[in-house]
């Protein structure tokens, strides 16, 4: 389902769309087993495209995405602000699980990242094995 919700039409052959199917789908389950409401695991998912698109679309570096990050994810853990929208609905032990997961599942692998959405040339596939 995830891969149709992507929109990802060459996973067996497209070394690209089978990390991202990896990346959201791991992300979709690590939020489960927080136990994230349905809002809080479609905020997790904004979260993940969103550091996700910081790189792949606007060139970010890593630095900036850290800083984009901290911007969006400032206003959690406030009750009386609803500047921040959607993203209150995370307490402060959620969101530095959050931020944590961010760093371990893209952040600590951005190079890799970059290479993936910046390099020229694709490889060849032989066949689908």
């Amino acid at each position: 389902k995830m891969e149709e919700f992507l929109n990802l039409t060459q996973l067996k052959t497209s070394l690209k769309e089978a990390i991202l199917l990896d990346y959201y789908t791991a992300g979709f389950w690590w939020a489960r087993e927080m136990n994230f409401s349905l809002i809080q695991l479609s905020g997790f998912m904004d979260l993940l495209n969103f550091a996700l698109e910081n790189l792949s679309s606007k060139h970010m570096t890593l630095g900036d995405n850290l800083k984009e990050l901290e911007r969006a994810m400032s206003g959690i853990g406030e009750t009386e602000s609803e500047e921040r929208g959607d993203l209150n609905l995370f307490s402060i032990e959620k969101a530095k699980a959050i931020i944590d997961y961010l760093v371990t599942s893209l952040f600590k692998h951005y190079k890799a990242y970059e290479h993936l959405f910046h390099s020229r040339r694709e490889e060849p596939v032989i066949s689908n094995e």
